[in-house]
């Protein structure tokens, strides 16, 4: 995905509406944070920058992976739905 930001507002609104925390990301995804740190340790989920004990997203990325889970929950954990 290609993203063309072409003053600082634009980059604010970008970052206020596109950059997800873990917290944020667990929640879009439906898991705990523990499940988002073992995404992240096996290389499942990628951050854009690791902070201290915080870690950003993109909101695509997490997209494309609750895609992935909730096809995964169906096929595995069929007894869910």
């Amino acid at each position: 995905m290609e993203y063309h930001l072409k003053n600082r507002q634009e980059v604010e609104d970008f970052v206020r509406n596109e950059v997800l925390t873990t917290s944020e990301a667990a929640k879009l995804l439906d898991v705990t944070r523990q499940r988002m740190s073992q995404l992240i340790s096996s290389g499942k989920l990628k951050p854009v920058k690791k902070l201290r004990g915080e870690s950003l997203f993109i909101r695509h990325d997490i997209e494309q992976k609750k895609k992935e889970l909730e096809e995964a929950r169906k096929k595995y954990r069929p007894y869910d739905n």
